[in-house]
C-alpha cells in the first residue's frame, strides 16, 4: 500500500505541474485534514500506509485543489485568531490580514467595560465571533447581505458559545436607515474594496471561488467606505470609533474620508509587510 510519504510526494508533484503555489504545504493541509491530524505530525508518520478510502479522498481534494478551489473551501473550514471555524463557497475566506483588525480593536478596548460592537459584512461571523469571544461584557450585530452568509454565521457562534451576545441580520447597507440601529460604541468592517478595474487581475483562487460581492464593489473600490463612514456619523456613540480593512494603496485616501466627516485621532497599523492594513477613526 502506498503511504503518507508516496502520496505526498506524488500530490506535490501533480500539483506542481498545475501551477499551484506552495504545492507542498497545500498537499501537506489536505493530508492531516483526511488524516485528522496536525501537519507537522505527518513528519511522524512518514510510513504508515494509507486505507483505500483515505487515499480516494485525497485524490479527490487534489483534483478540485489542481482546478485552483481553495484548500479552505474543501475541508470546509478555517483557522482565525484561534478560533476553528466553517467556511463555504457562499463566503469570504478569512484571511491572515484580518486577525491585525481584530487583534487592533481588542487592545483598543476596556475589556471590562459593556461594549455594543456592529460588523459590517460580517461573512461567516469570523470578525464578530472573535470579538465576543474575547471582549467578555460585548454585544455584536453582524450584518450582512446574503443569506447563506447569515446562517452559516450564526452556526459558528453557536459553535463558539457566544451566539447569546451575537446577532446576525440580512441587511444591505446601501439601503439602511440612519436611524435604523442602535447607537455603538464600536463600528467594523472588512468591505469588499478591489475595483472593478483591479478585480480583472486577482487570483483564480478567488476570482472563480470567492463570491464576487464579498471581493469587489463593482466600481473603484471606495464606495462602502464613503457609505459606511456616513452612516457612522449618525449611529456611532460621540467617542465611539471605526475600523476598517484596506488595501495596499487605499490608507491615504479612506484617511481622507474620514477626515472630511470630521473623525478625528486617526490611527494606520501595517501588516506583517508593512503594508497600511487597519484605519481606525473617533467619532468627535
Amino acid at each position: 500500500m502506498l503511504t503518507v510519504l508516496d502520496v505526498l510526494n506524488k500530490a506535490i508533484e501533480f500539483l506542481n505541474s498545475k501551477g499551484i503555489e506552495s504545492a507542498r504545504l497545500n498537499a501537506e493541509l489536505l493530508l492531516a485534514n483526511i488524516l485528522n491530524c496536525k501537519r507537522l505530525d505527518l513528519y511522524l508518520m512518514y510510513d504508515k500506509p494509507l486505507k483505500q478510502d483515505e487515499l480516494d479522498l485525497f485524490r479527490e481534494y487534489l483534483k478540485r485543489r489542481s482546478t485552483f478551489e481553495p484548500f479552505q473551501y474543501i475541508i470546509g473550514k478555517v483557522d482565525f485568531y484561534g478560533l476553528k471555524l466553517k467556511v463555504s463557497k457562499d463566503v469570504l475566506i478569512p484571511r491572515p490580514e484580518t486577525e491585525i483588525l481584530v487583534e487592533t480593536i481588542i487592545n483598543s478596548c476596556n475589556k471590562r467595560k459593556e461594549l455594543n460592537i456592529l460588523d459590517i459584512g460580517s461573512g461567516n461571523g469570523n470578525i464578530s465571533i472573535a470579538l465576543a469571544v474575547n471582549l467578555n461584557n460585548s454585544k455584536v450585530t453582524g450584518i450582512d447581505i446574503s443569506e447563506e452568509a447569515i446562517e452559516l454565521a450564526q452556526e459558528n457562534a453557536q459553535r463558539h458559545n457566544c451566539s447569546g451576545r451575537v446577532n446576525f441580520i440580512k441587511d444591505d447597507i446601501f439601503n439602511v436607515r440612519d436611524n435604523k440601529y442602535s447607537e455603538f460604541d464600536i463600528i467594523v468592517s472588512n468591505p469588499p474594496y478591489v475595483s472593478e478595474k483591479d478585480y480583472t487581475n486577482v487570483q483564480l483562487e478567488i476570482k472563480n471561488y470567492e463570491p464576487d460581492f464579498a471581493v469587489t464593489d463593482f466600481a473603484d473600490g471606495y464606495q462602502f467606505y464613503v457609505k459606511i463612514i456616513y452612516l457612522a456619523q449618525h449611529i456611532l456613540k460621540p467617542h465611539g470609533r471605526l475600523f476598517f480593512e484596506i488595501a495596499q494603496g487605499q490608507s491615504e485616501k479612506v484617511k481622507e474620508l474620514l477626515k472630511q466627516s470630521n473623525f478625528q485621532n486617526i490611527s494606520i497599523i501595517k501588516d506583517y509587510r508593512e503594508i497600511d492594513r487597519v484605519i481606525s477613526g473617533e467619532k468627535i
